[in-house]
């Protein structure tokens, strides 16, 4: 698959029905998805298949994710914080 397309789908797929959550999101996509590894990519992906509430409970730390991978790249989401 092209790279190039799968990054701008994920850009896209990083576009929630929730403001709050595309202030966090897209800037990262943009700023810092193309230098994660390959394994972060896939959490990633992972990510955006659950529920905006889900996402934004654990970027807010309201609950955390079981999977230690998840945890470490929602940690890094939001030392990022829409930078």
């Amino acid at each position: 698959m092209d790279t190039d397309a799968f990054d701008k789908r994920i850009y896209w797929r990083s576009r929630r029905g929730m403001l709050e959550l595309e202030l966090l999101l897209v800037p990262f996509v943009a700023h810092h998805y193309p230098d994660l590894a390959d394994e972060q990519k896939a959490t990633y992906g992972v990510l955006l298949e659950h529920e905006d509430w889900q996402i934004f409970d654990w970027l807010r730390e309201r609950e955390h994710p079981e999977d230690p991978s998840m945890r470490m790249l929602i940690d890094l989401i939001r030392a990022c914080d829409g930078s």
